[in-house]
């Protein structure tokens, strides 16, 4: 019997029905050291091979090079024209050409080639006039090396091209073949086993769509290119279903073979079928379970055989935090690179952010310049948001001796984009409205330079970032009761002595999303107050959230009698995935938004929904950019597509009465 065999009864019983708990989580910095102080790349010997130097961009040299040959390697021609004894020419001028022997006095060279004996100085062939086949004349000087290309100007043969540890660039490869360098020394890439887990995985390349219950397995495609972009190259295995002896035996088959460091994606929480922790404390130990940061505090760190273990947390966002945090430095590491020194940029949050003591969260935030201040909107905060991830174009650490980020207050944020992108960023925040999607695509159809990031805090969120100078422009659909009109009350009311451009971006009908074929026949805001009916809400301060207590008080119905009022969402596409889940019965919301997601819809009002521009933003490129597409063919026929809208109003300007 092996020694996988001999488990005992009694362990696979308490693997399968007790739950495993943090006992005793580290801060990051505290992990870190553990980690290094575990595994000192500094303390072994990397492998090395070697590579031909054309092909060697991205890898680390083991070894110094020298130059074999020098730069050029012979005197040559910088330029066009003749190649002469520098001190042949003294004298001549203006006033007193010089006569030079073509063939012996003068010889006409081209750019690069070979300096013919006793020649040290090229004159350009515009400075020299021909007089016949014979003899040539200048009315300048030359001095000597004028024009000319010495030899080993460049590299000279023996000299230090690139110290070790040096990492190639493609620059870098002319450097080497011009100094005659043929083959390097490099240290070998880490080889990492990435080995995906958990019972509910199916690989994305299967043909049908996976069966509620199942989730297409990504995490390790994910971590392998962050691998290989770090320079280490990674190894695929299948997927590993939930089993504790499988599981071990996959690993311990790893852990002999050739692999520099493993991944266990899935299995490092908390839950019954979690067996990471169990696998590496069988095979070796656990160094680190838990790690005092969000999203990625499953993490765990073991080492099995010398080998390093992490067991990384399967949702996608922690799972590429506890990559960047633990796996990306140790790399480094190994090949005696340091970590990436990441830009930063001082922001200013859009609104308060509260964060848990005690816990160092990494924010994710979309960015833009509005004025002379870096705005950053908070994108959804869940582990397994992966958009949060693809969408941001930065990312806040907020630390565990924090609550959060105060109102005003600036912070370092982290650059995941160019720094460019940022500057020339459309920066809109308020009400959600699928249309904003049509947009956003239609200004990179037409602009390399410049995009849309919309964030959704409702319609008085965006009326509040433009009144606080924190958004080029705010949707708003803002419902004034007593007159039936939109947003310009609330304009004067919110925004004095802020002059704002009101411009109709579209109408749109709103009304109750419900599920196909209506099963509960749901009519009207009065059937939402039936016991048998769960709602799904808006966040207060929406244009949506007003229209919906503006009927109930028409109606006379309480929101206590509503169940599932205190349940919100902040778009109208997450009310529709809310029904279409079955978590709710119903939920107010715009047309498009249920045809998208092939839901019933019960109309109740059409609706105006404006982008309320600051006076001050009217001339920027963005903005241009915005109306030109608003007013184009192109986005009434995308929009009308959608269904839902109307657009007969759409790019109608008020000014005056604003």
């Amino acid at each position: 019997m092996n020694r996988l065999d001999s488990i005992s009864i009694n362990k696979k019983y308490q693997m399968n029905t007790s739950r495993n708990i943090y006992l005793k989580m580290l801060s990051l910095e505290a992990a870190r050291q553990t980690m290094f102080t575990a595994f000192d790349p500094s303390s072994g010997t990397p492998g090395v091979e070697t590579v031909p130097a054309a092909e060697a961009v991205g890898r680390v040299l083991a070894e110094p090079v020298y130059a074999r040959l020098s730069s050029p390697n012979f005197h040559a021609a910088a330029m066009d024209g003749i190649a002469v004894k520098a001190e042949s020419t003294y004298g001549a001028a203006e006033s007193a050409p010089k006569s030079l022997a073509v063939g012996t006095e003068a010889i006409f060279i081209n750019t690069g080639h070979i300096m013919p004996a006793h020649t040290n100085a090229v004159i350009m062939i515009e400075h020299v006039q021909v007089t016949d086949d014979a003899r040539i004349t200048i009315e300048a000087p030359a001095f000597p090396w004028q024009n000319v290309r010495r030899m080993g100007e460049d590299i000279v043969a023996t000299e230090l091209l690139f110290a070790r540890n040096h990492r190639v660039t493609p620059y870098c490869i002319g450097a080497l073949l011009a100094g005659g360098i043929r083959e390097v020394q490099v240290i070998k890439k880490p080889h990492l086993l990435i080995l995906p887990t958990g019972s509910e995985l199916v690989e994305p390349g299967e043909p049908h769509l996976p069966p509620p219950g199942k989730v297409i397995e990504s995490n390790s495609h994910v971590l392998g290119k962050m691998a290989e972009a770090t320079g280490a190259r990674y190894f695929r295995h299948d997927i590993v279903a939930d089993d504790f002896k499988t599981m071990t035996q996959t690993v311990s088959d790893a852990a002999a073979g050739d692999y520099d460091m493993i991944l266990i994606i899935g299995g490092s929480s908390a839950g019954s079928e979690d067996y990471a922790r169990a696998v590496i404390e069988e095979l070796g130990e656990v160094l680190v379970h838990g790690v005092t940061i969000m999203p990625g505090k499953p993490t765990l760190i073991g080492r099995i055989k010398d080998t390093p273990v992490f067991g990384i947390p399967g949702y996608p966002v922690s799972a590429i935090i506890a990559f960047e945090q633990f796996v990306s430095p140790l790399i480094a590491a190994m090949l005696n690179q340091p970590e990436p020194d990441p830009e930063t940029i001082t922001v200013h949050p859009t609104r308060k952010i509260p964060s848990k003591l005690g816990m160092e969260e990494f924010l994710r935030v979309k960015l833009g310049r509005v004025g002379d201040r870096v705005v950053a909107a908070p994108l959804p905060r869940g582990a397994g948001t992966i958009t949060s991830i693809t969408e941001a174009d930065g990312m806040i650490r907020i630390g565990a001796d924090s609550e959060g980020l105060r109102e005003n207050q600036t912070v370092a944020a982290r650059l995941l984009r160019p720094r460019h992108a940022i500057e020339n960023t459309l920066v809109a925040v308020g009400s959600h409205d699928n249309t904003l999607d049509v947009l956003a695509d239609l200004m990179r159809a037409r602009s390399a330079t410049y995009s849309l990031s919309s964030s959704h805090v409702g319609s008085m969120g965006g009326l509040v970032a433009i009144k606080k100078g924190l958004a080029h422009m705010a949707g708003s659909h803002l419902l004034d009761t007593a007159d039936g009109s939109y947003n310009v009350s609330y304009i004067r009311k919110y925004l004095p002595g802020i002059p704002v451009r009101l411009v109709r971006l579209v109408d749109r009908d709103q009304g109750l999303i419900v599920p196909p074929g209506n099963p509960k026949q749901i009519n009207g805001i009065a059937d939402l107050s039936r016991k048998d009916v769960t709602f799904i809400n808006r966040q207060g301060g929406s244009g949506t959230r007003v229209l919906l207590d503006y009927h109930l008080q028409q109606m006379g119905v309480s929101p206590d009698a509503i169940r599932g009022y205190e349940n919100e969402e902040f778009t109208h596409m997450a009310v529709a995935v809310a029904v279409l889940g079955e978590t709710a019965d119903a939920g107010l919301g715009i047309h498009a938004a249920a045809k998208a997601l092939r839901l019933d819809f019960i109309p109740m009002v059409t609706e105006s929904y404006d982008l309320v521009i600051p006076e001050i933003f009217i001339n920027l490129p963005q903005i241009r950019l915005v109306l030109e597409i608003i007013g184009s063919g192109e986005f009434e026929k995308r929009v009308k597509a959608l269904g839902g809208y109307h657009t007969q109003d759409t790019g109608k300007v008020r000014v005056g009465e604003v």
